[in-house]
């Protein structure tokens, strides 16, 4: 047995959103059912012009933030040291890695 339940006309009216500008001009949506006598129900068009929606997709392009916005990769890049070391020690440095000394044998 299949059951359908189907929204009251007024259930209907109360779920529905409309634009609103109040009595000192501030817009937003708000549910039809909640609207007050001050004020006034407007049109999208004029909801986006008012709040600067329109003009914050015109500038973007795609109604988001500037390209690459977003958080980005912890670990993106390798990590940079700076150590103070002798030149002595540099070059020790510099040898090793060129000949691919294993640190860790060479401790034991």
């Amino acid at each position: 047995m299949k059951f359908t339940v189907e929204k009251l006309p007024q259930a209907k009216a109360e779920m529905e959103y409309v634009y609103v500008k109040d009595s000192e001009g501030y817009v937003f949506k708000k549910r039809k059912a909640e609207v007050t006598s001050d004020e006034k129900i407007i049109s999208a068009k004029e909801y986006m012009k008012t709040s600067g929606l329109a003009a914050y997709e015109k500038e973007f392009g795609h109604g988001g933030a500037r390209e690459n916005a977003g958080r980005k990769q912890k670990f993106g890049s390798p990590l940079k040291f700076q150590i103070r070391v002798t030149q002595e020690e540099k070059d020790f440095i510099t040898y090793a890695r060129k000949h691919h000394i294993n640190y860790t044998a060479m401790m034991k």
